[in-house]
């Protein structure tokens, strides 16, 4: 399979990311908040780890596989 393929699927990825992500910080409830939020943190924070440690290693293996099946 042709590396464009691969690019241009990240592309559309990162741009939906993006626009998704621009659309959540304009959006009206983001804007009148959360009062709870604040008071929550310890749960925040625990629920966010987990979610960087899920996506880094996931983007490692996946690197990994990528490395590996173009030596291949």
């Amino acid at each position: 399979m042709s590396l464009y393929i691969y690019y241009l699927l990240f592309a559309t990825i990162l741009l939906l990311a993006t626009v998704a992500t621009f659309l959540v910080g304009f959006s009206k409830k983001n804007k009148e908040g959360n009062p709870k939020y604040d008071t929550r943190t310890k749960g925040n924070w625990s629920r966010l780890s987990w979610i960087y440690l899920i996506v880094i290693v996931s983007g490692y293996v996946a690197f990994f596989i990528y490395i590996v099946r173009l030596n291949s």
